[in-house]
């Protein structure tokens, strides 16, 4: 939303309709909570804004919030879980969910749904997807699904005319090409996404091989991972993806993408950082699906985007869980906060925003209902040691992106390197 204040976010009829979500709390002795997350720009300010304005209805309850990147974030939140000294809640993302349950490190939330936080007509499946052996373990703070982010206008004076929902990774090969011939290269079709598991994650489900299985098994083959690797490596060498020196900067931040810089007219995120990739590109973004393959199976899936969770280390759980409850129910905070990190779970909550969505707000809830119908189901939760697998990923083919190792050799070193790492793992 482009407009943060109180006045213009909560109208008299949506605080009434609203009114019911929210408990009726106790006062609590001052008290300091503490909630962590990993941000953007963007992310980072709706977050403080929606800080300052819980505590002004809470006077008693002090929030510190902490924020860093992706890249660092769970490598500080690793330490922090060794050190017994995590945020009172945290961001969690369902790629780590079941790792952080078996460590101990978070605290089940079902003593407090129906009293200090209320969840009466959530969308279900954004629930379910936050339990961990029937016991809810973190909160849906928004659902989302991958996109291939492009530039509208670059796309429309290359003369793209591929169904965008539909489409191929052959029409995707194509795409880049010609945008590459009719820039003369100043703009590459895309940026080169090889080193990104999670797009290599919906490769292998369009061949039948979802990731791993329920026992952690690495059932995605090495075929898969060397026909995707080689797929980019063809990419490369016709010259219509972006230059190796940045492909090789792992977890690149959202204003260094090709996108936002300008020198790619294609990426892949997923449809929660619309607003902040929107937000540093200069041109107007579209959003398109995940490229499939012909008689393929669907590969993209709507997931979680992120959660809240309650971390063991928490030293006022009652306080965390109003903070919490405030977050997916009450009407300011869920009016700053918007769509940045996801659609919300509440119906009552997405109809309450509607009318003040912006323009790349409405891009991404209209992507959203499009998609429906050409998903596949939420795979299963990654088992513990998958952020490992992930740095394997990018660490092996790192070594295919620098002509070191064939797509083929590299391929059957990760397959092997990621079975021992979660064997080890366990």
């Amino acid at each position: 939303m482009t407009d943060l204040t109180r006045r213009k976010v909560l109208g008299t009829m949506v605080a009434g309709a609203a009114a019911s979500m929210l408990p009726a709390l106790p006062a609590f002795a001052q008290t300091t909570i503490r909630h962590f997350w990993w941000g953007n720009p963007d992310r980072d300010k709706r977050t403080f804004a929606a800080i300052d304005a819980f505590q002004k209805m809470h006077p008693d309850i002090k929030v510190s919030g902490e924020t860093i990147g992706w890249a660092d974030y769970w490598t500080k939140m690793a330490t922090q879980t060794a050190g017994r000294n995590m945020a009172d809640l945290v961001q969690m993302d369902y790629r780590y969910l079941f790792e952080y349950v078996r460590r101990g490190a978070l605290k089940p939330l079902d003593e407090f749904i129906g009293k200090s936080l209320i969840l009466d007509g959530f969308d279900q499946g954004p629930i379910d997807g936050g339990k961990v052996d029937g016991r809810l373990y973190a909160l849906n703070i928004g659902s989302n699904t991958q996109v291939m982010v492009y530039n509208t206008r670059v796309f429309k004076e290359a003369g793209i005319d591929a169904d965008l929902l539909s489409w191929t990774w052959d029409d995707f090969a194509k795409a880049a090409e010609k945008i590459t011939k009719s820039t003369s290269g100043k703009v590459k079709g895309s940026d080169d996404l090889a080193l990104m598991i999670e797009v290599f994650e919906s490769w292998a489900r369009q061949n039948g091989h979802e990731f791993y299985d329920k026992d952690g098994k690495v059932t995605a083959t090495a075929d898969d991972v060397a026909s995707f690797w080689q797929f980019w490596a063809d990419l490369r060498k016709a010259g219509t993806v972006r230059n190796k020196d940045r492909t090789l900067v792992l977890d690149l931040p959202i204003v260094e993408s090709g996108v936002a810089v300008g020198d790619t007219a294609m990426s892949h995120f997923w449809s929660n950082q619309l607003v902040g990739i929107q937000g540093a590109a200069k041109d107007k973004i579209g959003a398109a699906a995940v490229p499939g393959k012909a008689g393929g199976k669907p590969g993209q899936y709507i997931k979680p985007s992120m959660f809240m969770s309650l971390s063991r280390d928490a030293k006022d759980p009652k306080a965390a869980i109003a903070y919490m409850n405030a977050w997916v129910n009450d009407p300011e905070i869920t009016g700053i906060l918007g769509l940045e990190r996801g659609i919300p779970a509440s119906p009552k909550v997405r109809a309450a925003l509607q009318p003040k969505l912006t323009e790349v707000e409405k891009l991404s809830v209209d992507y959203f209902d499009k998609i429906q119908s050409k998903v596949g189901p939420l795979p299963l939760p990654a088992p513990k040691g998958a952020g490992e697998v992930r740095d394997s990923f990018m660490r092996t083919g790192s070594e295919v992106v620098l002509g070191k190792m064939t797509a083929k050799d590299a391929a059957a070193q990760f397959i092997d390197d990621a079975q021992s790492i979660i064997d080890r793992a366990q």
